[in-house]
């Protein structure tokens, strides 16, 4: 199901300058990030884009877990 959800995020040089969108509409993974890291829930969100879908948040979440994901570096 992961992989299904992270074929919902897109990149292209055309549309906002690369940066990971969704589905290739103008609204960029970021977005909807900070929207929800300003206290907008799900249906806010969906209400006020209409052409997104829940699954398009639940990409957004999971392209943002992937990618903050670093390996650990020994201590010493």
């Amino acid at each position: 199901m992961t992989e299904t959800l992270l074929d919902r995020i897109t990149s292209d040089p055309e549309v906002c300058a690369g940066r990971p969108t969704i589905r290739g509409v103008r609204i960029r993974v970021t977005d909807i990030l900070e929207m929800m890291a300003g206290g907008a829930t799900r249906a806010e969100i969906l209400r006020d884009y209409p052409y997104l879908e829940d699954q398009d948040i639940s990409a957004a979440l999971e392209y943002a877990a992937r990618n903050t994901d670093h390996p650990v570096i020994g201590t010493g």
